[in-house]
């Protein structure tokens, strides 16, 4: 089983939201969370850099800013 997140844990976004104009990468603050128990568990999202909007995702739309900071580092090393 998969840790939920707590509420307000900062997350980024694995995947392009294009209809949101959101890439994959932006940052967000987790203000709701939606346990499931025959599913992912859901998630309502804001902070963005475009105002007014909330996004709704599942649980393998996000990670742990911390964890996107080291897989960032570990890419530039790459490269």
């Amino acid at each position: 089983m998969t840790e939920s997140f707590s509420l307000f844990s900062k997350v980024v976004l694995t995947q392009d939201f294009p209809e949101q104009n959101l890439q994959r990468g932006a940052t967000g603050i987790i203000v709701e969370h939606y346990p499931m128990t025959d599913q992912e568990d859901g998630y309502s999202i804001e902070g963005f850099d475009i105002p007014e909007i909330t996004l709704e995702v599942r649980r393998s739309q996000i990670m742990p800013f911390s964890q996107w900071q080291k897989e960032q580092t570990i890419l530039q090393k790459i490269h």
